[in-house]
């Protein structure tokens, strides 16, 4: 494929994308009504009884008592406040970390449904992303979605025990905290997750078993550690998220720092990277010597 064909077929994708995320937000949600039902569950968490909402229902809260007692804190800032500041955070995460690649990113239909649902995804993308850098984010990871935390394989394979050390005590220190606070929250916890929910969550997911997405995820990231590729550890949590759907794959945007890395140092990338910015030839052919 040409240079012109790529930089076309990547400019009609990016306007794909863009045009679905217009409609999802100007057409779709005015009709359907359910701009920030993930988001709705951040805000309406409430003590001393947060696991009341059976998984998969409006309202329902799955995060392990520490998180639930942060966003406790925010009931007392208005619902349009909240929605409208948590939104902002999710486009100002995407930005980012995507730098001048940000507007490709705004084009991923996951990324759109995520900033439409209000999930905690662009989150997770942000703290794997800091993760190597700052080990503390992977608190947040191991707090949210526990499964997703087979990330910190990383540190182990590549014996980065100070790292590995960092991310747990962190999270140890998170977890003794809330059992200061409100202990009896951590049993409500456990058997909130171990019963069985009145109905399956909607939505389109991949139906492969956790058990078997997190030994993958294993092997994806203990084969990235050992080749020094960090962009297998947002893909291994992704593919460890507890429920995959398909707004889930906006973790996969964790890995786009290290892209973006790569596209500095390997000619191939900053071809591609140019794509958007850079102009059409007038030929593809080279131009005759005068």
């Amino acid at each position: 494929m040409t240079a012109a064909r790529r930089r076309a077929l990547l400019h009609g994708l990016t306007l794909a994308g863009l045009l679905f995320a217009v409609y999802l937000f100007a057409i779709e949600a005015p009709r359907v009504g359910t701009f920030g039902y993930d988001t709705w569950a951040y805000w309406s968490t409430s003590l001393p009884h947060p696991y009341t909402v059976p998984l998969g229902g409006l309202g329902s809260f799955p995060y392990s008592p520490p998180i639930a007692l942060v966003f406790h804190l925010f009931g007392a800032v208005d619902w349009w406040v909240f929605v409208f500041g948590w939104f902002c955070l999710g486009v100002g995460t995407v930005i980012w970390l995507g730098g001048r690649w940000s507007l490709l990113l705004f084009a991923f239909p996951p990324v759109a449904l995520e900033l439409y649902h209000g999930n905690i995804h662009l989150l997770l993308a942000a703290a794997i992303a800091l993760g190597f850098r700052y080990p503390a984010s992977w608190s947040f990871v191991l707090l949210t979605k526990p499964t997703c935390g087979v990330g910190l394989l990383w540190f182990a394979v590549r014996r980065e025990w100070r790292s590995l050390g960092i991310a747990l005590a962190v999270t140890a220190v998170a977890v003794a905290a809330s059992l200061a606070i409100a202990p009896a929250l951590w049993g409500e916890w456990f058997t909130y997750l171990a019963a069985d929910p009145s109905g399956t969550p909607g939505g389109p997911s991949v139906p492969v078993p956790l058990v078997v997405r997190v030994a993958v995820a294993a092997v994806v990231v203990i084969w990235g550690a050992r080749t020094d590729r960090r962009w297998t550890v947002p893909v291994a949590a992704t593919i460890a998220l507890p429920v995959l759907w398909f707004a889930g794959l906006s973790v996969l945007l964790g890995a786009v720092p290290e892209l973006r890395s790569r596209a500095g140092r390997s000619h191939r990338f900053a071809t591609w990277s140019s794509l958007l910015t850079s102009r059409y030839p007038a030929a593809d052919a080279p131009r005759p010597v005068a």
